[in-house]
């Protein structure tokens, strides 16, 4: 068994998955001391009005608090004037903007990089929220200033109904059994489906690490169009066995099932499934925050080995690995990654979070142009070592 997280209150990784993960939720005081003061309420605000953010401006009516208005980016700082006493502002990703903030997603190093959505941010002055609802992810509810109260109820599904005509996904009513203050580093685990209500107690930023599954229809989109792009399928079928007449207007149940099997079999026996899934899953959430690279050659790198770099994984890039006949296979934002041999177990350090000093261990022809293809495409990123940065 592994060793007790600090994180999770002293529970075990596996105590955690077992009982808590999409089950219950989980409250752990002073879990993440790190976020703390990393952003303030301007930072977040500042952050909002820059080109490429997703960010949402909610706010609640003066005279009828239950009558709410959305305002999606871009946002213009007009939005922030003549502002009513309760809303608040989401920004998404901004684990993209802030190397420190993306750097907490090790905190969780027990739940697999292909499941995480991005790290939202919550900005709100006292009283503000976004209203009593529930969500179909996980999510770790992490206080990084100020306080908020969260109130937790029921579990709700795809059946449960919403306040009508309203610009959010409001609930009418919540069953509280949950009723607490996060201050600054604490942390709140509320599965997919429990219903819940964050209220600011003052000037307070939330952060919220996402955790999503994808869905049966992008999955099954996806697959359809890869299999769409394989030549060799786009041969008509063989003709079923014919040793009987039938009606001319009648599909038989057995020419169905020989059709419906021909599709199975590419399902079940195709490495085509397994690559469109793949590069569903390695796809960046938002494509458009990921940088454009300035073109570097191995030339480059060599001159700078053992100069106090390291190599490590862009924020918003994400770059995932399967084991297939017994080869590392990679992709990344949606793309199949082809390197060399000699450079595979490095790359599967960098997906699984790690950071390598850039040294003399790549001193090698191919895995410089490796590198130099990965860091061209914004893949990956070459940052002064935390040392040198100190």
């Amino acid at each position: 068994m592994s060793e007790p997280l600090a994180i999770l209150g002293g529970l075990t990784a596996e105590q955690f998955l077992t009982e808590y993960w999409q089950k219950k939720p989980l409250l752990v005081r002073n879990a993440m001391s790190e976020i703390v003061d990393i952003l303030e309420p301007n930072d977040v605000m500042e952050l909002a009005l820059e080109d490429n953010v997703t960010a949402r401006l909610i706010k609640q009516k003066d005279r009828n608090p239950n009558q709410w208005s959305v305002k999606s980016s871009p946002l213009i700082k007009g939005d922030f004037q003549k502002m009513p006493k309760l809303w608040t502002l989401l920004v998404q990703a901004v684990d993209h903007y802030s190397f420190d903030l993306a750097a907490l997603w090790k905190k969780f190093p027990f739940i697999p990089q292909w499941r995480r959505d991005d790290i939202m941010v919550s900005y709100a002055p006292k009283g503000g929220s976004v209203g009593q609802h529930f969500d179909f992810y996980d999510v770790f509810l992490v206080q990084g200033y100020g306080q908020r109260r969260w109130q937790l109820g029921q579990m709700c599904d795809e059946s449960t109904k919403f306040v009508p005509n309203q610009p959010l996904r409001l609930l009418p009513e919540m069953n509280v059994h949950f009723d607490e203050i996060l201050a600054p580093g604490d942390l709140l685990y509320v599965p997919p489906g429990l219903s819940h209500y964050g209220v600011a107690e003052d000037d307070c930023l939330t952060y919220s690490f996402g955790f999503r599954m994808p869905n049966v229809a992008s999955m099954m989109d996806r697959v359809s169009d890869y299999f769409a792009d394989q030549q060799n399928l786009k041969n008509p079928l063989l003709d079923i066995i014919r040793d009987q007449t039938s009606q001319i207007g009648e599909i038989t149940t057995n020419e169905l099932a020989y059709l419906k099997a021909k599709v199975l079999e590419q399902l079940q026996h195709s490495n085509h499934f397994e690559h469109a899934l793949m590069s569903l899953m390695s796809e960046a959430k938002y494509p458009e925050n990921i940088p454009e690279a300035d073109e570097i050659e191995t030339e480059d790198l060599s001159a700078v080995l053992d100069s106090g770099y390291e190599l490590c994984l862009e924020p918003a890039s994400r770059l995932l690995y399967t084991l297939e006949d017994n080869q590392l296979l990679f992709w990344a934002n949606g793309e199949a990654c082809c390197i060399s041999e000699a450079f595979e177990n490095s790359l599967k350090k960098l997906a699984d979070g790690e950071s390598l000093a850039f040294d003399q261990h790549f001193n090698h022809e191919e895995i410089l142009q490796d590198i130099a293809q990965l860091l061209n495409e914004s893949i990956l990123m070459l940052l002064p070592s935390a040392e040198d940065s100190e």
